[in-house]
């Protein structure tokens, strides 16, 4: 006990000790009270993916537990590098390759990897080891015709009951779009890329 003298009047004080940052216990998870919600993120604009992942940063920050699937991407974009160094609880698994697809004439192994991702992520859904998953770019897969749209309706009806799902890409189909609980449309307005200024590290990718 120290005790401090203000005033003439005699004060006690109990000084506690601080914990290191090091001892620090984790922080648990919030308890989830509400049942989960479809979020679809779609548009022309710029910003779909990455306002998804600002969306995994918060439930991460809560002790949440995010998977990722990425439809149509086989490189590395920053966000992947970030969650291998940084954030233990945010998993990404891709599904596609580092190249362009035909909308109109998808090569075979186009088709392949995306039904592949779609495999996977049902996995992840009936899992039951994350409180959110995000079906980036899954909009564009199904316009492109990779994958059929009745198997991606029965994944969203039969999905547990507390899950967060969300999915990215331009395209929604109407049926997505009515079985949502939230529906944000990103419109482009003005593009750095009509100024003929590339894409770039940390913008695009």
């Amino acid at each position: 006990m120290k005790t401090a003298k203000i005033k003439n009047k005699s004060v006690s004080k109990t000084v506690k000790k601080k914990k290191s940052p090091a001892v620090k216990k984790a922080k648990k998870p919030a308890i989830k009270t509400d049942r989960g919600l479809v979020m679809v993120i779609t548009g022309n604009g710029k910003g779909k993916t990455t306002a998804a992942f600002g969306q995994a940063l918060r439930a991460i920050g809560q002790g949440y537990r995010v998977f990722v699937l990425q439809f149509m991407k086989g490189k590395k974009y920053g966000e992947f590098i970030a969650a291998e160094k940084y954030l233990p609880r945010l998993t990404i698994h891709m599904s596609g390759l580092d190249s362009f697809v035909m909308r109109n004439n998808p090569a075979a192994i186009d088709i392949e990897w995306a039904q592949k991702g779609l495999d996977a992520a049902r996995k992840a859904i009936k899992s039951g080891k994350y409180d959110m998953v995000i079906l980036d770019e899954i909009n564009v897969a199904l316009d492109f015709k990779l994958i059929a749209l009745p198997e991606v309706i029965e994944l969203i009806k039969n999905m547990p009951a507390s899950l967060d799902l969300i999915l990215t890409g331009r395209y929604a189909p109407p049926e997505i779009i009515e079985l949502a609980d939230t529906v944000s449309e990103v419109k482009e307005i003005k593009h750095h890329y009509s100024s003929g200024i590339k894409d770039r590290a940390g913008i695009e990718y």
